[in-house]
C-alpha cells in the first residue's frame, strides 16, 4: 500500500530498494482460520504519480497528504478441508491452496517539484537566492540561461522544512512555447507559492516593473489558475542600487499590493525576512486547504469473464476466475481434482469444451497448467 506523506521529499529510497514482497499469511490450525499477512506500507512524497509500467497506464495520482492506494493485493487464502464437509462426506481429505498474489511492475514519478517556485527573467538572481537560503549549489553565471533545469533546495525554518525550486528563466512568449517555455512552466504547476524575483537594476537598463509584468503575463497566458496562486515579490540586488532610486522604485511596486521583500541574494541582506515570508505564506495556504476524507483506493476489477479457444495441442481456457480456481487446487489430490471438475461443469466450461469437440484425454491448458479433458468427474 502506497501512502502519500508530506514528510517525504524524494523517491530516492525507492531507487535503493525497488522490490517489495509482503509476508505470507499463516495456515489455519484445527477449525480456526489462519491469519492474514500484514501489508507493507510504502511512504512516498505527496504528488507521486504511479503508472503500470507494463501497459504504461496511469494508476493513481497521490496528490494529497495521507492518501492511500492499494497497489498490489495478496492472494485470497484457501479453504481448509472442514469447509468441504457434507452429510455424505464428513471428512474430506483435500483442502484449497491459497490464491496467487498480484504482481505488478510500477513506475513512480514525482510530479510535485517544490512547495515554492522562484520565477523571473534570466539573470534576475534566482540561482543566487536559492544558494543563499538553502544548501543547494546551482551553477551561477553572468549570462542568460545559466540554469537549464530546475534546482531544488531544502529550506529550514523553525524546525520545519520546505522545498524551494529555482525555475529556469522565462522569456517573453514562454506561454506559447518559445524557447523552452512549456517545459519550464510545467515545473510550476504544483508549487503552492510563487516568489517572483525582480532585478532592480537590469544590465540592459530595462524597467524592472515592466519586466515583472512581462513574466506575470506569461504565467497568466499559460494558466490563470497558476497565476492566481499566492505571490511574494523579491526585489533583488538592492546592494548595487542607490537608496533614493530604490525608494522610488519600491513605491511603484507597492501599487501592486503584493508582499514586497527587498533583498540582496549576493550578500544575504533581507533573505531571512524572505524565508519567514515564505514560511508564513505556506502555512496560510495549508490552513485554507479543505479537509479531505481519504480512503484507500481499491483496484476493483471484474474477473468473472472466461473463454475457451482451440490451441495447437488441444484447448486453452482463459479468464482470471478460472485461472485462480486451478491454481488454488491441489492437483496431486484426486478428490480435489473431482471437486474442480464439478465447479467447472457448473460454470459451463466443461459444456463449452464438449461443444468445441473436446474428447477424453485431450489437453486443456489453463495458464501454465495442462490438464486432460474428462467427461466425468
Amino acid at each position: 500500500m502506497l501512502v502519500a506523506d508530506r514528510g517525504k521529499r524524494t523517491l530516492y529510497d525507492l531507487k535503493l530498494q525497488q522490490k517489495f514482497v509482503a509476508d505470507s499469511g499463516t495456515h489455519g490450525v484445527g477449525n480456526k482460520r489462519g491469519k492474514d499477512g500484514k501489508p507493507i506500507l510504502i511512504k512516498v512524497p505527496v504528488g507521486t504519480v504511479v503508472y503500470d509500467n507494463t501497459h504504461d497506464d496511469l494508476l493513481v495520482d497521490l496528490a494529497a497528504n495521507g492518501m492511500k492506494y492499494i497497489l498490489c493485493k495478496g492472494g485470497k487464502g484457501g479453504y481448509g478441508n472442514h469447509h468441504y464437509a457434507t452429510s455424505v462426506r464428513q471428512a474430506p481429505n483435500f483442502a484449497q491452496k491459497g490464491a496467487p498474489p498480484e504482481v505488478i511492475e510500477a513506475r513512480l514519478e514525482l510530479k510535485l517539484l517544490a512547495d515554492v517556485g522562484l520565477v523571473g527573467l534570466p539573470n534576475a538572481g534566482k540561482s543566487t537566492t536559492i544558494s543563499q537560503i538553502s544548501a543547494a549549489r546551482p551553477k551561477i553565471g553572468d549570462y542568460p540561461f545559466t540554469t537549464i533545469v530546475p534546482n531544488l533546495g531544502v529550506v529550514r525554518y523553525v524546525q520545519e522544512t520546505f522545498v524551494v525550486a529555482d525555475m529556469p528563466g522565462l522569456i517573453e512568449g514562454a506561454s506559447m512555447g518559445i524557447g523552452l517555455g512549456h517545459q519550464f512552466l510545467r515545473h510550476v504547476e504544483r508549487c503552492r507559492l510563487l516568489v517572483h524575483i525582480v532585478d532592480v537594476l537590469p544590465i540592459d537598463e530595462s524597467d524592472p516593473l515592466d519586466n515583472f509584468r512581462l513574466i506575470e503575463n506569461e504565467l497568466k497566458l499559460y494558466s490563470e489558475e497558476i497565476w492566481a496562486r499566492p505571490r511574494l515579490v523579491a526585489l533583488n540586488k538592492i546592494d548595487v542600487m542607490p537608496s533614493e532610486d530604490f525608494d522610488a522604485l519600491r513605491k511603484r511596486f507597492e501599487q501592486l499590493e503584493l508582499p514586497l521583500y527587498p533583498i540582496s541574494a549576493a550578500t544575504g541582506q533581507g533573505t531571512e525576512d524572505l524565508i519567514r515570508g515564505m514560511y508564513d505564506a505556506l502555512k496560510e495556504t495549508e490552513a485554507k486547504e479543505p479537509e479531505i476524507v481519504l480512503f484507500p483506493a481499491l483496484n476493483v476489477k471484474s474477473d468473472q469473464a472466461w473463454d475457451v479457444e482451440e490451441a495447437d495441442s488441444g484447448f486453452k481456457v482463459t479468464g482470471a476466475r478460472i485461472l485462480r480456481m486451478v491454481e488454488m487446487t491441489d492437483l496431486n489430490n484426486q478428490e480435489a481434482l473431482s471437486y474442480l471438475h464439478r465447479r467447472l461443469e457448473r460454470i459451463g466450461v466443461i459444456n463449452r469444451l464438449r461443444d468445441m469437440g473436446a474428447k477424453e484425454g485431450d489437453l486443456v491448458a489453463v495458464g501454465h497448467v495442462e490438464l486432460t479433458f474428462s467427461d466425468e468427474s
